[in-house]
């Protein structure tokens, strides 16, 4: 339990829609019957070598807890502990790679906050709005929706890759390229089909978030293995004993509650495990709407998979 649910009761917030009862990717506080605050916090050290990139990648990160719940994001505060031997120009490029980013968004960066650490961490304090009656949270799933994800997995594996200079010039810019994209567009299309049941799939990897969703839904997630996206150069990477410490102690957590079919070898089960750094949308979506969900995601040009489906019972099946 959480130390601070024994200080903040949450009978005295009624306006606080999302925060200190559900497991959810943003705290959610409601202005009106059509409008609330959405707020989230996020940061990390760097996962690619080049500081641009992962000003970038740590922005569409910290963004991607707001559309995760369905919001239109709009303001944020950087937030970085940096070296201080670090060069002035590193941190400039971090700052401009998150800031352009932002931009992308719709978001405007409006200051922050700056400590020394030993450690480069960067990301951002990150606001935004959403109708309450149109939110997306992990709880709103329901039995027969299809499991929708709308970027591949294996972003952990591969910067690992990079960590230990053993990956490929290939798969390094697939993974950037991934990681640097926003889910700006995904959300979009929640909200225009009025979908209820979304997250994002982060540091937690797919069986860790999937869980979180079962629970709070108080369902299944059957996930289809031969559907899942990967990014090129994970499986190889994975069979070469190539997995970030995070999948491990996912796996310690999560397997557990997670029943993986008996034709899966270890290597495609951890990369399930596997961390992810600005991961995809894990989305559900009603039946009779998935043909025209999936037309309208190719006009925005937004890629989809449908992975498996939401069912009866409880946990995460992968079969």
């Amino acid at each position: 339990m959480s130390p601070i649910k024994n200080i903040f009761d949450s009978a005295s917030f009624p306006d606080l829609l999302v925060g200190l009862t559900t497991p959810d990717d943003a705290a959610v506080w409601r202005l009106s019957a059509e409008q609330a605050i959405v707020v989230t916090a996020d940061f990390f050290t760097p996962v690619v070598d080049t500081p641009y990139e992962y000003g970038a990648i740590a922005a569409a990160n910290s963004i991607s807890d707001i559309y995760a719940m369905g919001g239109k994001p709009f303001l944020a505060l950087n937030i970085a502990a940096l070296p201080e031997d670090l060069p002035s120009s590193y941190l400039s490029e971090i700052m401009r790679g998150g800031a352009e980013k932002a931009k992308e968004a719709g978001v405007v960066i409006a200051g922050g906050h700056t400590v020394k650490d030993k450690e480069p961490k960067y990301g951002l304090v990150v606001i935004g709005f959403v109708n309450p009656q149109k939110m997306l949270s992990k709880g709103g799933l329901k039995i027969g929706d299809a499991l929708v994800l709308t970027k591949p997995l294996g972003t952990g594996v591969i910067t690992t890759a990079l960590k230990q200079e053993k990956i490929e010039e290939v798969h390094l810019k697939e993974v950037v390229a991934s990681m640097s994209e926003l889910n700006k567009n995904a959300s979009l299309l929640a909200l225009d089909f009025n979908l209820t049941g979304g997250t994002d799939i982060t540091g937690f990897g797919l069986v860790g978030h999937g869980l979180e969703m079962a629970e709070a839904s108080n369902l299944q997630l059957q996930i289809k293995f031969d559907l899942l996206p990967f990014l090129s150069g994970a499986r190889g990477y994975a069979e070469k004993g190539i997995l970030p410490g995070g999948a491990f102690d996912n796996q310690h957590h999560y397997g557990r509650l997670a029943k993986f079919d008996r034709d899966l070898d270890e290597a495609w089960q951890m990369l399930l495990f596997d961390p992810q750094t600005s991961g995809g949308l894990l989305l559900g979506v009603p039946h009779s709407l998935l043909a025209e969900f999936k037309q309208r995601a190719g006009e925005l040009n937004q890629q989809v998979w449908v992975i498996g489906e939401a069912v009866a019972g409880e946990g995460v099946s992968i079969v």
